[in-house]
This record gives structure tokens, C-alpha cells and sequence, in this order.
């Protein structure tokens, strides 16, 4: 086994639902890699097999070389979880719980007081950190949860689903984070529900559906398994509409669409700069007067429902 993060055939079952089916991944070391899938796909029982919280029926698994079953506590040693909810005394000021978690990695305790400031300043939590967490909204505590989770300096984070529920801005927030964690060279698995946050995070995406790995690659790569992109081109009046269809219609593969009303006309295409050229070329010397031309490529989301079917089922998750 090679990689930071690896799993060979992983079974997991609760009476009948076979929650994994032969999972298999291999994170390399100071990667980011997204984990998605359906509801029931079984991404957060991996996880949890993964983080040593659920021993698998068959398979094996390892956390940089370590066995996850024959020695957990190596393994412990070496993460960082964040899980679904967070994971901070309501009871405690933010700095208390820094300090409780430092002392629960088995820091000594001036050592548990030094770390916790340092991330106190390194998450912008210095004007709240005497304050008892019940007072802190979703993203003040992801932020701090985010932060227990890095109080050993752990060079493997998982992050399960950490942006559920943050409103736009504190998403936004969180991406940074992750996105410094990743520049700093610590391997990461997120799981997450928002397509665009794997898009943007991750190196590579792996797409889950019934226990077992579907597709994996690059955001890039991913996308180009829902097809071509589309052409879209929306005319200056009407009349240009025609002229517009049949130029589009000799150039391009497939039969264009024609939006009257939005004065459009869409095509699938491929990424072919020169075959886009071509068209451009050929309205320019029919004197057809753009407002727009634009080449849209598929998105995570297509190639999700594409490959995964319904988004929403019933099971494990």
C-alpha cells in the first residue's frame, strides 16, 4: 500500500445494507482529495472506518503505512477529525476547550496553553476566546472545532462535511483555511455536499454510490465524462436567428436549439478552440451581431447526477 490515505476493498454492513462494497482509495501524501456522493453512499462510514471510530467487516486500511485495526492508537496519533457537529464544551470559553483538547493529545500542559494561542491568532478567534462557546454562531465554532482538530499538528485532517449549514461568508472562510492547511502540505479528505466546494478545494474528487468508488479524477477530469461543453450565442434581433441556426448547424456536431424569445441559439460542442473560432468567423463575415457568445462546459454537478443517479435515498450514510 503506498499513499497517505489508503483503502483496499473495505466492507462494512449493518444487517442488510451493505453500507461499503469493496471501497478502494489511495490519497497521496499532501493532497486534498473530495469525497461525494449520494445520501447512503457510505462516505461517512468510511470515514469513520478510516478514523479508526468503525472496524471494517473485510479490507484493509492505513493512515501513512499504519494499519487502521492493528494499531489504532498509532493511527489517532497522526489525525485531525472534524466531524458533521462540532465538537466543543458549550460550557467552556473558547480558549478552555483549546486547552482541554491540547491536554486530551497528551500535550504537556504549558505546551496545551502555548499551541492553543497560537491558534487562537491563527483563526482570527482572539476577541472571542473568553467567551463560553454557546455564544458563538456556526462559524465562529467550525473555526474553533477546525482549530482543536490541529492542536498535535496532525499531517492527516478529515474534514466530514465541515461547511454544512455556515452561511456563504463563513463558508468562505472555512474554504481559506483548508485551502492554507493544503499550502502547509497536510493530507486532507473533506466530504462535503457542495459540488462548487469541491471544485474549488480539491486536487482530486472521488464520487461514492452503494459502497463502492464510481469515478475519480481531477475536477477537470470528472467533468469531461458528462460530455462536451455547449455553445451559446444570443444575437443582437430575431432576424439574425436563421442565418445564426444554419451557420452553427454546419460547423458543429449535433443540431442546435433555438430560444426565440432569448434571442439564443445553443449547440454541444467540444473544447475544439479552433472549431469555436470557425463559428465566430463565419457569423462575423454574415454581418450577425453578437450580444454574447459562450462556450459553458459541464459541471460537477451534471457529471454527479450522470454518474450517481437521484441525489437523495434512503440508507447509511
Amino acid at each position: 500500500m503506498t499513499g497517505a490515505i489508503v483503502a483496499d476493498g473495505l466492507v462494512k454492513t449493518y444487517g442488510k445494507v451493505r453500507a461499503l462494497d469493496g471501497f478502494d482509495l489511495d490519497v497521496p501524501e499532501g493532497s486534498v482529495l473530495a469525497l461525494l456522493g449520494p445520501n447512503g453512499a457510505g462516505k461517512s462510514t468510511a470515514v469513520r472506518v478510516l478514523t479508526t471510530l468503525l472496524r471494517p467487516d473485510a479490507g484493509r486500511a492505513t493512515i501513512m503505512g499504519v494499519d487502521v485495526t492493528r494499531d489504532a492508537p498509532a493511527v489517532r496519533r497522526m489525525i485531525g477529525v472534524t466531524g458533521q457537529q462540532t465538537s466543543v464544551d458549550d460550557q467552556l470559553t473558547g480558549r478552555e476547550n483549546l486547552q482541554m483538547f491540547g491536554r486530551l493529545s497528551r500535550l504537556p500542559r504549558k505546551a496545551a496553553k502555548v499551541r492553543a494561542e497560537e491558534l487562537i491568532e491563527r483563526f482570527a478567534l482572539t476577541d472571542v476566546a473568553s467567551r463560553r462557546t454557546r455564544t458563538y454562531s456556526g462559524g465562529l465554532r467550525r473555526r474553533l472545532d477546525l482549530a482543536a482538530c490541529l492542536l498535535s499538528r496532525p499531517p492527516v485532517v478529515f474534514l466530514d462535511e465541515p461547511t454544512t449549514g455556515l452561511d456563504p461568508r463563513s463558508r468562505l472562510g472555512l474554504w481559506e483555511t483548508v485551502s492554507e492547511l493544503a499550502r502547509e502540505g497536510r493530507t486532507i479528505l473533506l466530504t462535503t455536499q457542495y459540488l462548487e466546494e469541491a471544485d474549488n478545494l480539491a486536487d482530486t474528487v472521488v464520487l461514492v454510490d452503494q459502497g463502492r468508488v464510481v469515478a475519480k479524477g481531477t475536477p477537470g477530469e470528472l467533468k469531461s465524462l458528462a460530455g462536451g461543453g455547449s455553445l451559446e450565442i444570443v444575437v443582437a434581433s430575431a432576424d439574425m436567428l436563421e442565418k445564426t441556426e444554419r451557420i452553427v448547424e454546419a460547423v458543429v456536431k449535433g443540431a442546435p436549439v433555438v430560444n426565440v424569445r432569448a434571442l439564443r441559439v445553443t449547440a454541444p460542442v467540444t473544447d475544439d478552440t479552433e472549431l469555436l473560432g470557425e463559428v465566430l468567423q463565419s457569423l462575423g463575415a454574415a454581418g450577425v451581431r453578437l450580444e454574447d457568445f459562450t462556450l459553458r462546459r459541464p459541471t460537477l454537478d451534471e457529471v454527479f447526477l450522470a454518474l450517481t443517479g437521484e441525489p437523495e435515498k434512503d440508507g447509511v450514510r
